[in-house]
């Protein structure tokens, strides 16, 4: 029997798990990784360092560190898929050549959203900070930059904006919403951040938006907003989410709704296809919903499921949670998952603050089951809690130690 030829489109999280996943179970057939970037496939979450100066590239790279070692995995780089016949098994690369499959992963990941609502986004000195590529070149401009607009108060902003204070410019963060990390928490969770974020140094002007980049002679010179405020700056970086890469697929049957549908098994409706990661509509574990997420573990971990079935083994995707974060910013860690967002709403929730910490605990309807969390400053256990969530687990009379925050291993023992 000849080996099986599998084919990766997508070089980053979900791809390379995939890659890694396949090997652990196949150690004969051929894997073949088609990466549209010019860099070798890289921790992306780690970019941000790139312009601190923490970090070269090559400390950055996946394969051969970390769980990444499998060996005789193919990469080719500048190779862009810009179709895909599941009738003839084939992926066209570059427009020209073609590539023969006998099972196919997606995993074309995302693009930034550039709102066309802002006038002059192509002005040089305009980013969006998703690639190697994006890090290097904004590094390039640091040396004629003194200050940073930051369009966005997701977490990729956040990071940039750390990276760029290290390099001793001033950073302003404009936030359309009320507070930063909308996505991920209701304002009043995310007030000690705030405060944290600020005695970093970052300033942070919120209920307003960039409507025009202004150029100068060497590209960008400022930014208007809507409130008719014009900030001066030479760089500006939008975060303002991402969109599926899912163009190259047009014609070729292969369902998409938003990103590829999967199901249960990372499958597609094509046969021998398979997607995982930002590209992929799977489902939320709680809810039951279609959802799109863009979190790197989401991607490593569907990315390995999706590998393990192109291998033979059969492996349920549990889902993902819409949220699910837990980093540290300003030094203040903070972890948000499940459903989070509960003004007027029917969910119980359950709210505590201290001067230096904040803790918010969502229940059903009827307060049975825990269906999301917000920790700010003490996330002790947090892994519990994910568990309690995940499991859709009905909590009887361990409810009042969740609620007080005294949740431990060896309660779960007794659910």
């Amino acid at each position: 029997m000849a080996p099986r030829r599998y084919v990766i489109v997508g070089g980053s999280a979900a791809g390379i798990a995939a890659a890694q996943a396949i090997r652990e179970l196949d150690s004969r057939g051929a894997v073949t990784v088609l990466s549209a970037e010019a860099d070798p496939p890289y921790y992306r979450p780690l970019i941000p360092f790139i312009i601190d100066g923490h970090k070269t590239a090559g400390e950055i790279a996946m394969l051969g560190q970390g769980p990444y070692t499998a060996p005789d995995i193919v990469v080719r780089i500048d190779a862009t898929v810009t179709a895909v016949d599941p009738d003839a098994h084939t992926a066209t690369v570059n427009d020209s050549g073609h590539v023969k499959y006998d099972k196919l992963l997606i995993a074309t990941g995302s693009r930034p959203y550039i709102p066309p609502s802002i006038q002059g986004t192509g002005t040089p000195g305009v980013y969006a900070l998703r690639t190697l590529a994006d890090a290097r070149s904004i590094t390039e401009r640091v040396p004629v930059t003194r200050h940073v607009i930051l369009a966005g108060g997701g977490m990729l902003n956040l990071k940039a904006a750390f990276a760029l204070l290290e390099r001793d410019l001033t950073v302003t963060m404009v936030v359309t919403s009320p507070e930063v990390l909308s996505q991920v928490m209701e304002p009043d969770g995310a007030a000690l951040i705030r405060d944290a974020l600020g005695r970093a140094g970052l300033r942070i002007l919120t209920g307003r938006s960039i409507t025009q980049i202004i150029a100068g002679p060497d590209g960008v010179a400022g930014v208007l907003l809507d409130s008719g405020e014009e900030l001066p700056c030479e760089i500006v970086c939008i975060g303002k989410g991402v969109r599926p890469n899912i163009e190259f697929l047009t014609g070729s049957r292969i369902h998409a709704d938003r990103g590829v549908v999967a199901d249960e098994y990372a499958a597609c409706n094509a046969p021998d296809v398979y997607t995982a990661g930002d590209v992929a509509v799977t489902f939320d574990p709680i809810t039951g919903e279609r959802m799109i997420t863009a979190l790197w573990t989401n991607a490593v971990e569907m990315g390995r499921c999706a590998g393990r079935n192109m291998a033979g083994q059969p492996t349920i995707y549990g889902g993902t949670f819409g949220i699910l974060n837990a980093t540290q910013v300003a030094e203040v860690p903070f972890v948000s998952m499940g459903i989070v967002h509960t003004t007027g709403t029917e969910y119980e929730t359950h709210v505590f603050r201290t001067a230096d910490t904040y803790r918010k605990l969502v229940f059903t309807a009827d307060g049975e089951r825990l269906v999301g969390v917000v920790f700010v400053g003490d996330i002790t256990h947090a892994g519990l809690y994910r568990h309690l969530i995940r499991e859709h687990t009905r909590l009887n009379g361990l409810k009042a130690i969740v609620v007080r925050h005294r949740l431990h291993y060896g309660h779960l023992l007794r659910l």
